[in-house]
C-alpha cells in the first residue's frame, strides 16, 4: 500500500486530495498546523488504519516515521484575507515550509509535488496565461507576501531537482471552488454565496468587468493525480478555461440560490488585484489528457447546498 504525506491537509483542497489518495487505496499522514485547515474537513477519515493526522508547524522541521512514497506539499494560506492576517506566515511556509517537505521527500526516496497558484502571473498582462509567461507581480505590494512566496518556493522546487535529485512536479492552480471552502475565506464564491443565501447585498468590487475562471475541486484533483503519476517536472496549469466576468457570477449565483439580494458595486478594498485571470492549459491537454469536465452551473450546486448546509 503506498503512503503519501499531505502537508496542509486539513485545508479545503488538501481534505479532498486526501479522500483521493484513500480512494485509491494508499496510506495518508496529514501534518497541518491548523492556521487556515479545519479538522472538520478531516472527521470522516479520523480513526481509520490507513489514516493519520499529526498537528505540525512544517515551517519547523518535522519527520513522519515509517516509509513514505510522496510527498504533496499543500501547506500555504490561499485567500486574500488571510494574506493580512497571517503574511509573515504566508512567506514562512512557501520558504522555510517548502524546505522542510522537499528535504523530507529526499530523506524517505519519495516522490515530490508542490501546490503553487496562478498568482505566480501577477496581474497578467498575457492573455490567457501560459506557463511559459514569467507574470507581472508586484513584489512589495499586500499580495506580494503571498504570490512571491509561491514564486520563490518554485525556485526551490526545480534548485532541488535540478541540484539534489528531487523527483519533483509543480502544479499552478487557477481558482478553485467547492466543498470544504471556509465560508469567512474571502474570496468570490464564499462571498457571493453566503451574501446571496444571506439575502445580504452582493458586493463586486469595481465594475465587475474583472474576469476569473472557476475550476471545480473535484476536476482539480483529477489532474493533480495525472500530474502526480506523470514524469513532467516543470509547472502545469490546473484549471478551466472557461472565463467569466465578476459580474456574470454575481448574476449567476443570485439565479442559483434564487436570491433577492441586489448587487452592490463597491472600490477595490485589495491592490493589484488581477483584471483577467485564465488558464492556457494545452500543456495539461497535451501531458496529461486533462480537461475539466464539471459545468459551472453543476458545480455551484453542490457549492451552494454545502453552504447552505452550513449556514442553517
Amino acid at each position: 500500500m503506498p503512503r503519501a504525506v499531505v502537508t496542509g491537509g486539513a485545508g479545503f483542497i488538501g481534505s479532498h486530495l486526501a479522500d483521493r489518495l484513500i480512494s485509491e487505496g494508499w496510506q495518508v499522514v496529514v501534518v497541518d498546523n491548523l492556521i487556515t485547515g479545519r479538522l472538520e474537513n478531516l472527521q470522516h477519515l479520523m480513526g481509520r488504519d490507513d489514516f493519520r493526522f499529526i498537528q505540525h508547524d512544517v515551517c519547523e522541521p518535522f519527520d513522519v516515521e515509517g516509509p513514505v512514497d510522496y510527498v504533496f506539499h499543500l501547506a500555504s494560506t490561499a485567500s486574500p484575507v488571510d494574506f493580512v492576517r497571517h503574511p509573515l506566515e504566508t512567506l514562512r511556509v512557501g520558504s522555510y515550509g517548502t524546505e522542510n517537505a522537499l528535504e523530507l521527500a529526499l530523506r524517505k526516496g519519495a516522490k515530490f509535488l508542490f501546490s503553487s497558484t496562478s498568482e505566480v502571473y501577477g496581474d497578467p498582462l498575457v492573455h490567457p496565461q501560459p506557463e511559459t509567461y514569467w507574470g507581472n507581480v508586484n513584489p512589495i505590494g499586500v499580495r506580494g507576501v503571498y504570490d512571491e512566496a509561491k514564486r520563490y518556493a518554485e525556485s526551490l522546487v526545480m534548485a532541488y531537482h535540478r541540484y539534489k535529485g528531487a523527483d519533483t512536479r509543480i502544479v499552478r492552480i487557477f481558482n478553485t471552488y467547492g466543498e470544504r471552502m471556509r465560508l469567512d475565506d474571502g474570496r468570490v464564491v464564499p462571498n457571493f454565496v453566503c451574501q446571496a443565501l444571506r439575502g445580504e447585498p452582493i458586493t463586486v468590487y469595481g465594475d465587475g468587468r474583472q474576469t476569473r475562471s472557476f475550476g471545480y475541486v473535484a476536476d482539480l484533483i483529477e489532474g493533480i493525480w495525472r500530474l502526480a503519476h506523470s514524469d513532467y517536472h516543470e509547472p502545469v496549469n490546473i484549471g478551466n478555461p472557461e472565463e467569466r466576468t465578476i459580474l456574470e457570477f454575481a448574476q449567476l449565483i443570485k439565479q442559483l440560490t434564487g436570491s433577492d439580494s441586489p448587487i452592490v458595486f463597491r472600490e477595490f478594498l485589495t491592490p493589484d488585484d488581477p483584471k483577467q485571470r485564465c488558464p492556457d492549459i494545452t500543456r495539461a491537454r497535451q501531458i496529461l489528457g486533462w480537461e475539466p469536465s464539471t459545468p459551472l452551473e453543476e458545480g455551484l450546486q453542490r457549492t451552494i447546498a454545502y453552504f447552505r448546509g452550513r449556514l442553517e
